[in-house]
């Protein structure tokens, strides 16, 4: 089985320096992991020097990577933030919702800092995200998203 094209990605590192290097490592990822049952708990494996935490949600297969000498219960507990806020979002395939998962991403992540685990909190931040607080993120058009994100991105420089 071929890997399915990447739905979204956030890399803090540069540890795969070109778009080729990173594909190659996600596809080499993929196929390892391709025959193991992570539907039921997450998978750890150790993986090029790399650890990865994986688990298979809805139709998407999440993996959380970093280096050898980090503590896989913490990349557990951002898989399991990440899946379990996905699973709360997602009603419809995963590309319909592309931007809760990005925000998803967002809200747990930031550059590199683990920010938040709880999948109700973050569920409550991803949820709320709406220009005039009426219209659901995932409803909104395209410029009313990029109005919402240059609001945020605003906020963030003033603090």
């Amino acid at each position: 089985m071929e890997p399915r094209k990447r739905v979204a990605v956030k890399y803090f590192s540069d540890d795969w320096p070109t778009n080729a290097s990173k594909l190659a490592y996600e596809k080499s990822v993929f196929t390892k992991t391709l025959k193991t049952n992570a539907r039921a708990e997450d998978e750890i494996t150790l993986f090029d020097g790399y650890i990865v935490v994986y688990k298979f949600v809805h139709d998407l297969h999440v993996f959380v990577t970093t280096g050898d000498d980090e503590n896989e219960l913490v990349l557990a507990s951002v898989l399991h933030a990440f899946s379990d806020s996905v699973g709360l979002l997602l009603s419809q395939t995963a590309l319909e919702n592309l931007d809760l998962i990005l925000l998803c991403i967002d809200e747990i992540v930031d550059g590199g800092i683990i920010l938040e685990t709880d999948a109700n909190t973050i569920v409550g931040k991803v949820a709320s995200n709406a220009v005039d607080g009426s219209v659901p993120f995932s409803e909104q058009t395209i410029s009313q998203a990029l109005a919402t994100a240059r609001e945020h991105f605003a906020r963030s420089l003033l603090k």
